[in-house]
């Protein structure tokens, strides 16, 4: 007779459900575990062993046969540690039988027989909720499990012999509380900087619409400063953001201690990650940094020093708002709508827009189109707003501290949000949150332009040869500096303003 655990494996943020069945038969002593299992999964059978010794068990000398069906499924992770050991138990009457009936299970065994955190409990528990299980896994994860469902049971013991002994009646273990993680009280604010104000502009209008945003300037220029106190004015994930968000971590094993939080996740990898960091992907397709910055920004310094084929990769989940990662045998999907925010210099030395700056390598246009030329035109066409920040002078660094900080600014990006999110979800779209996620045809149906400002973009899709694309993203752009001053309807004034960041100064001067 077979013993059954109920187990999940994962496929993207997707927990699907495992049958782990354990058998022992009379015949050869032997320790085998079959379906499809990684190395991870096959070194269980150690870790198994070494945690029921130190447990005070010791494997009977028979054929011991671990199956995990479905069969064809690919099983991956040392969370099978837990439902082996415990099917086990099952199968030589250590526990009854009937005693793991109604919960998935998922935990790492250490060797001294205590259990260890394991990535993926939060899909593990909203799967198991779904079916109307209950969830055994690590103490340590319990207060991440916690959040799928105030109602299911969680069983999470520290070891081996805690959760026998809550099995047999001996010891009750108390349901774990959902743990929230404590936010940082020195947290980069917009007051830091001096100078600056059309960047900080910008900044806000990204903020408020979800734009993506490249700034250009001279090393020193405050680019990086700017990008590191964006989180400090995005509004907080709101509860569906937040699942989807904790679930992609989870997977990536990257919640510590079970704690959640509602700050919008702010990604900035170096300039030397490869693609499969970037995009997700490697032998087990984990998700990469646009996965786990979801819902949030991500931020690439240094731009054009970024491998040129990592770039472009970039450009289907900024359209698609997801990544799908395929291998011979597996095939995982992982969500990716992020905010994407830049900064660069104009050349490799920096100063070549300097006034009286020559290169000493070449001429100083020369050394400007070969740096940006590493930038494909595709790309830059998804960047809704381009500034270029200048150098703050000493006359801007003696000032006192601006007045404005943070709070007044993340105010205004708060009532902008909201705005678009009602207008969103009056039209059946409540997957909306901001204009940049809003398609071509409902941006056109909401910008209600007047006959002035149509007159503006039809006379600059002309004049600056505004792709389709370049079109609709300076309408996303003009209703979000619509909705920023409260305005029903995106007037000339509006469009200019978005045409100045999407198509530089001669903007300007049309609007005039």
């Amino acid at each position: 007779m077979a013993v059954r655990v109920a187990t999940v494996a994962f496929e993207g943020v997707e927990a699907r459900p495992v049958d782990v069945q354990v058998q022992i038969s009379s015949g050869s002593v032997v320790f085998n575990v079959v379906g499809l299992a990684d190395k991870a999964v096959a070194e269980s059978r150690e870790r198994v062993r070494a945690a029921l010794i130190a447990s005070g068990l010791a494997l009977p000398a028979k054929r011991i046969t671990v199956n995990l069906a479905p069969a064809d499924m690919p099983k991956e992770g040392s969370h099978y540690d837990l439902p082996i050991a415990l099917g086990v138990m099952a199968a030589i009457g250590a526990i009854p039988s009937d005693a793991l009936d109604g919960f998935v299970t998922l935990g790492e065994l250490a060797l001294d027989g205590t259990l260890t955190p394991v990535a993926g409990v939060l899909p593990a528990a909203v799967a198991a909720n779904a079916r109307g299980f209950g969830l055994i896994c690590p103490r340590d994860c319990g207060p991440e499990a916690a959040w799928a469902s105030r109602d299911m049971d969680i069983i999470a013991p520290r070891s081996l012999i805690q959760l026998v002994n809550h099995v047999k009646g001996a010891q009750v273990l108390a349901r774990p509380e959902p743990a929230t993680r404590k936010l940082a009280t020195d947290q980069p604010d917009l007051s830091d900087i001096k100078g600056q104000e059309s960047a900080k502009r910008a900044l806000e209008i990204a903020a408020a619409g979800g734009h993506n945003l490249l700034m250009s300037g001279p090393p020193g220029a405050g680019k990086s400063m700017l990008a590191a106190r964006l989180p400090s004015i995005l509004p907080a994930l709101t509860p569906r953001e937040l699942l989807e968000v904790s679930m992609i971590h989870s997977i990536a094993g990257q919640i510590a201690g079970g704690e959640l939080t509602d700050r919008r996740p702010f990604r900035a990898p170096h300039h030397s990650a490869s693609m499969p960091a970037l995009v997700g992907g490697g032998t087990h397709a984990k998700p990469g940094e646009i996965s786990l910055a979801h819902n949030g920004v991500l931020f690439l310094d240094e731009l054009p020093e970024f491998q040129p084929q990592v770039l472009d990769s970039l450009r289907q989940p900024l359209e698609t708002g997801e990544i799908a990662i395929s291998r011979a045998n597996h095939r995982a999907v992982y969500p990716a709508r992020f905010q994407l925010v830049a900064a660069m210099n104009p050349c490799r030395c920096g100063y070549a827009l300097d006034p009286g700056y020559a290169c000493k390598r070449q001429p100083n246009e020369r050394c400007v189109a070969q740096y940006q030329a590493r930038l494909s035109g595709p790309l830059l066409d998804r960047f809704d707003l381009q500034i270029e920040v200048p150098a703050v002078t000493a006359a801007d660094l003696v000032l006192p501290p601006p007045a404005e900080g943070s709070r007044e600014v993340a105010a205004r990006v708060a009532i902008a949000r909201e705005i678009q999110r009602a207008r969103y979800e009056a039209i059946g779209l409540p997957h909306i949150g901001a204009n940049a996620g809003a398609p071509a045809a409902v941006i056109e149906r909401v910008a209600k332009l007047d006959a002035p400002g149509t007159a503006l973009i039809r006379e600059a899709s002309e004049r600056f040869a505004l792709t389709a694309r370049g079109f609709h993203r300076v309408l996303k752009l003009a209703r979000t500096i619509a909705d920023l001053d409260g305005a029903e309807a995106v007037g000339r004034r509006h469009l200019a303003e978005a045409l100045s960041y999407r198509a530089g100064l001669a903007a300007g001067r049309l609007a005039a």
